[in-house]
Order: C-alpha cells, then structure tokens, then sequence
C-alpha cells in the first residue's frame, strides 16, 4: 500500500495554524491538477474556508495514478497554502482508458458510457455490476488508512466526503464507525438515481446492493449537502426520515470573474459552449437553429471542453454557413476568457439529469452578463435559475419557433442585450463557503 505522504502535509508547513482554527478533514478524489467541474466546488470550499478562518485539510489522490479524464495544472494556484496529502490508489479505469485509446486519460468515460459496440456493452455490463458503487472504489482503503493517522493526529471533529465518485462515502462510513465525528456527505451528482445508471446493464441484485449503501451512507451521516432542492433531495430523503439537508449550489468565483479580461471579440455574432458534450445532450436541434439564422448573419461558433471529434465534425457538417472553432480543453482561466468574449453562450442539460444537477458552469455563464440559451426542462432546477436573468431562457428542445427566436434577437442586440443576475452575489464561491460554514457548526 505504501507509507502516506505525511511529510508532506506536517513537515512543509511554513505558517503555522493556531490550535483554536478549526479543523474540517475533507475526502475528494478530484482535485487539482484534476481539470473539468468535478474539481472546482471543493477545491474553492477548501479555498475559501481557510481565507475565513478556517483549517481545510485535504485527503485524495496521487495524480499520477488516478483516472482522472483531463488535467488543469493552472487550478493549483488556487489552492496554495491547503494542507493536501495524496495517497495511493488501486483501480482499473486507467487500463480500460489505454485498451480502448492508447491513453490513460482520453478513454475514461465523462457523462456518458460507450455502449454500442459489443466490447463496449460488455464493459459497460462489468463496470454496472463488479464495480459498486462505481469503478474508483479502489481508492478507499487508501483514504481510510490516511484518514486514521490525520484524524488522530490533528484531533479532527468534522469530516466531509464528498461523490462521486460515491465510493469516497464508503471510507466516510468506516471513519464515522471508528471515531466521533460529525460527518457530511456531499452530493455533487446523485448517486443510484444517476442517469447513466441505466446504461450500464446492472442486475435488479446490483441496484438493490448499491441502494443499500447509499441508504446506509444517508442513515449514518450527520448531515447531507446537495447542489439542488426538488427531486435529488426529495429521493434522498425516502432513505432516512431524521437527517439534516442543506442546499450549497454550486457557485462562481467572483475574483477570477473580475480579474480575467475577455477574449478578442469577433466582428460578427460570437456563440460559445464551453465543458463536456456528448450524445447525451441534446444539442442536434439547437445546431439545426443556428443554420437557419446563418443564413441572415456572419456567426462564430466556438468550442471549448472534452468533447469527441466525431460530435466536433457533425456539428461543421451541419453548420455550412457558421465559422465553427473547436478549441480542445482550456485551463479555467482562459475558459472564463472565452464566455465574457461571446455574444451568446450556449448550454445542453443531460438527457434524464433535469432534475438532478445545476452545473457550476451554467452558474458561470450567468456571472458573466452574457446572454444564455439552454436546452433543456424550464421547469427544472436550472431552468429557474436563468429565469432570473433578464437575457436568460431554458427553452425546449423541439420548440425550434422560440430556439431561432431567441436567437435571432441575441443576434440583433449584440453588444447591448446584457444579462442581469440579481442572485449572482449570493452564488459566488465565497457566499457559498459561508453558507457551508453556517451548516457545520449551526
């Protein structure tokens, strides 16, 4: 298994924390140089909570042996001065990644899992099956190990695990069993009722084997996070009938959001997406819109995130009018760069996910004052908060009348049609960290 990395987190200190700081243990498997959204809400918790006071001492995984699908060295500037220690890991994602890519990295799956051919069902059969809850529960013995000696060590009294991967919940479990610790368990993602479950070909035996762990994970914590109300939290709570749930969305950064200059603009209609698309989304329709305007106008259409190549050349195919940019993964920074140039920033809800998240990234683009167009439910979670931009809509995705609609008039008032967001003070990563503070120690 090999020796933690103690050193470390107690040998390099350079200022030392006062006794009375509070201590708050936090289990992630992202974190930086872990790139994509799944790194941000804990790395700018961590961030903020040290800059109010507090004492963030991190356990996850040693880079160079996780499966992490992209990196973001640029992240780690955000998280100096956290005491991180990286522990050892044992999974199988990383070997799949090179069978199916050559890669370690380019094949792990985000969002959505490749089953049309017959090696890609069978894997997806194992994964569902022989991996529960999912296929980086090898980390756990790992993060519980390390967690022993830093809870002993620093006389921790709060811990938090955050998911998915929701396996990190297991080695809160353990802990919860072994010491006297309020323990919150965060979900970023839902757990069994996650979308994509359904492709995974998991027997009525693997569900109800995952439900029961979820279910106990929920019943032993002290507490329960999650990025949205409604339907998440309403199934979560079917599991336990005296727990605490608190909402902390996802938020923004509002120094970074200040202090990065916007890309060059274009001279004619400027449209951005920005973060990870797949099949899942529902974005074929939108694309035939924005055809159909091109027609009337010059338009940009740039895109920035792990995306694969074969979306990349549809989406050109079917844009012969529209100068179409794929510009691979860009670091955070240079991402928000990329929205505050636009004169339209698009998004795509996931299939089967309506009700289940509300992406930091949607919370980005409202912190810009761009206007925003998503697909997607207008009645969902994310469908209410661009209801609170004046140049912000969910519309669905086969009401083609009110997708060019808006398109058009985003196109006519470049320049002048600003997206005003009254809650966005109340979303920023440092407003959240004070709502999460108020949830542990309330």
């Amino acid at each position: 298994m090999g020796k933690p990395v103690l050193p470390y987190l107690y040998g390099r200190q350079k200022n030392k924390v006062k006794e009375t700081t509070p201590k708050i243990l936090i289990l992630t498997y992202y974190w930086p140089p872990s790139g994509g959204s799944g790194v941000q809400r804990w790395m700018y918790f961590a961030k903020y909570l040290k800059q109010l006071g507090h004492d963030p001492i991190v356990i996850t995984v040693n880079e160079n042996q996780a499966s992490y699908p992209i990196l973001d060295a640029s992240l780690s500037k955000e998280v100096e001065g956290i005491r991180v220690i990286k522990t050892n890991t044992r999974e199988p994602l990383r070997w799949y990644s090179r069978l199916i890519s050559g890669d370690t990295q380019k094949g792990i799956p985000q969002g959505a899992v490749p089953t049309k051919s017959i090696f890609g069902k069978l894997t997806a059969y194992i994964r569902g099956n022989f991996f529960i809850p999912d296929a980086r529960k090898g980390w756990v013995p790992f993060a519980v190990k390390v967690a022993q000696e830093v809870i002993l060590k620093e006389q921790i009294t709060h811990l938090i695990t955050t998911g998915p991967p929701h396996s990190t919940h297991l080695a809160g479990l353990e802990l919860k069993k072994a010491f006297q610790l309020k323990w919150w368990v965060d979900f970023r993602d839902p757990w069994t009722d996650i979308f994509y479950n359904t492709t995974l070909y998991r027997t009525q035996k693997t569900v109800a084997k995952d439900q029961a762990l979820e279910k106990k994970v929920i019943q032993k914590a002290d507490g329960i996070i999650t990025t949205v109300a409604g339907k998440l939290q309403e199934q979560l709570k079917t599991k336990t009938s005296n727990k605490t749930f608190v909402v902390i969305p996802n938020g923004y950064d509002a120094d970074l959001m200040e202090q990065t200059q916007a890309a060059p603009k274009k001279k004619g209609f400027h449209i951005v997406y920005t973060g990870l698309l797949t099949q899942n989304q529902e974005y074929k329709k939108l694309v035939k819109a924005i055809q159909q305007v091109s027609h009337n106008c010059t338009i940009y259409f740039s895109l920035a995130g792990n995306i694969n190549p074969t979306i990349i050349e549809e989406i050109k195919s079917n844009l012969p009018n529209v100068k179409v940019d794929y510009l691979g993964y860009l670091s955070h920074e240079k991402a928000i760069a990329l929205m505050k140039s636009a004169d339209l920033l698009l998004n795509f809800i996931f299939k089967g996910a309506e009700n289940q998240m509300l992406s930091g990234k949607l919370i980005e683009y409202m912190a810009t004052g761009v206007p925003v167009l998503s697909l997607g439910n207008p009645n969902s979670e994310a469908g209410r908060l661009l209801n609170l931009g004046t140049a912000a809509k969910m519309i669905e995705k086969d009401d083609t009348s009110k997708i060019v609609a808006f398109l058009e008039k985003a196109e006519k008032q470049k320049g002048k049609w600003v997206n005003s967001f009254p809650q966005k003070l109340n979303l920023s990563r440092k407003g959240t960290t004070q709502h999460l503070i108020e949830a542990l120690f309330s």
